[in-house]
């Protein structure tokens, strides 16, 4: 039975406690984004004392520009194939703060999520502090972790990696995806600076791994992490295929996924964790290399799973990730990709899908939910696909989410005539509503391809459109 409201009850005593119910909760969540960054951490570091160091679980981090979720939910899952009970911490959400935590792939329930919260947040209001809302979505997690005693929490970092409050736990390792420009017009200088300050956040003894294809990148880490006093350990090993077409535009992330998984449970293991004996993981020794006759006969006659078998089982479960919706008419791909960089796999994707089976009508509604797309370099890469591949772009407005307020607007009607002026049909839509309707009756039902993608937002309005609310 989990104790939750030990320390709310405690703060009741002293008439200071308040049960919040679930809305109450996030409404004070969706308030709490406008509140300075404490780039010291000295609230969540209070935070995490009063709530008795739920930040002293076993942690891997993963940072980097884009692929950080994905690579989570690859971790999580190897890890629970191999017995552990793992906690995940996502950002951003599409439909409801829940969707960022997780135990063992199961989404925390309303209850948990309402009890814990009010924990923390009663905890923060008797420390007078003023917490953001990642510092207490952090917090509830390492809480909730915690009280189910999960041998290992996966955790993502966003690009501001100092700042970012997960920073309070000592990650075990830390896995980087790859990092690139945003928009594609920062200089190098200025994504080298990125890469020193993901790579920062290693510290002593952590083993650190990355994804990233770039030479020059991967050697800026590897000094960052030998000045920390970290552990390099390069390179990712190839893994089986994926199936088509997640090979091509995943495969970087499930291989990082498998050495970070790997090396969590041959370094960092506790002996009373409870592992399953045939590990898909580690190798037992002495069957390196090419297998005996004997241990062929052994394999034949007692199958064992196997990272094949695993990989050839694994979807992308997450919401809003390049999510294939192939039982509708026409089918739908969501994926809340919101930069260059992110859209250009999307698009990659949507070509690999073509090759696969000709598609009979493309339309791309693009919600726009700020200016990051208004840019030389998405021009180029719209431009690109669209000699290659026939279809067309529908600019939708979405209402920015709580925690992107700060962002610049767009300009819809610019947008669309740059997009028009490198000769790509496009056009824009007053709301979502319009956009859906017109990108469903310009391709063909049961062979046509209606995209949504852009930002969360948009993703988050397909399913409101639907009527799958957020609550």
């Amino acid at each position: 039975m989990i104790d939750t409201n030990k320390q709310s009850a405690k703060l009741a005593g002293l008439g200071l406690a308040k049960h919040r119910s679930y809305n109450e909760v996030i409404e004070f969540l969706d308030s709490r984004w406008s509140v300075p960054v404490d780039k010291s951490l000295e609230r969540i570091k209070k935070l995490d004392s009063a709530l008795k160091s739920p930040s002293k679980l076993n942690t891997i981090f993963v940072s980097g520009t884009n692929g950080k979720s994905l690579t989570i939910n690859f971790i999580s899952q190897l890890l629970k194939e191999d017995g552990l009970s793992v906690g995940s911490l996502y950002s951003p959400h599409i439909l409801t703060y829940n969707e960022r935590i997780s135990l063992d792939n199961e989404t925390i329930s309303n209850k948990l999520f309402t009890e814990i919260a009010n924990e923390v947040i009663n905890t923060a209001e008797s420390l007078d502090i003023k917490a953001h809302a990642s510092e207490i979505l952090t917090m509830l997690a390492l809480v909730y972790f915690k009280k189910n005693n999960a041998d290992v929490a996966v955790l993502e970092v966003n690009n501001n990696s100092s700042w970012d409050p997960v920073n309070i736990c000592l990650p075990k390792v830390l896995a980087i995806t790859r990092v690139t420009s945003i928009t594609g017009e920062e200089s190098n200088d200025e994504v080298k600076e990125k890469i020193k300050q993901i790579a920062e956040i290693s510290k002593p003894e952590c083993w650190v791994i990355s994804a990233d294809q770039s030479k020059i990148n991967l050697q800026i880490i590897e000094e960052q992490v030998i000045s920390k006093g970290a552990n390099w350990a390069m390179p990712i090993r190839k893994l089986v295929t994926l199936s088509y077409p997640f090979e091509q535009l995943h495969g970087r992330c499930a291989a990082l996924a498998e050495r970070c998984a790997q090396i969590f449970v041959e370094k960092f293991l506790n002996d009373d964790a409870t592992v399953v004996s045939d590990s898909l993981l580690v190798r037992p020794k002495g069957q390196r290399g090419r297998p005996t006759l004997e241990i062929k006969r052994q394999s034949e006659l007692n199958p064992r799973r196997t990272l094949e078998h695993f990989w050839k089982e694994v979807v992308n479960t997450l919401p809003g990730r390049f999510q294939l919706l192939d039982k509708e008419k026409p089918t739908l791909l969501l994926d809340s990709a919101n930069n260059v960089d992110a859209l250009s796999n999307v698009l990659l994707g949507i070509r690999l899908l073509h090759y696969q089976r000709s598609l009979k009508g493309l339309t791309i509604i693009i919600g726009c939910e700020d200016d990051s797309l208004q840019n030389p370099e998405f021009l180029k890469l719209i431009r690109y696909f669209f000699k290659k591949t026939s279809g067309q772009v529908i600019f939708c407005p979405v209402e920015k989410s709580i925690y992107n307020k700060a962002s610049n607007a767009f300009n819809l009607e610019k947008l669309t005539n740059d997009v028009k002026n490198v000769k790509v049909k496009a056009k824009s839509a007053k709301n979502f509503s319009d956009a859906f309707e017109s990108a469903k009756q310009s391709v063909d039902e049961r062979h046509g391809l209606v995209v949504i993608t852009g930002s969360e937002s948009i993703v988050n309005e397909y399913w409101n459109y639907k009527g799958i609310k957020k609550i």
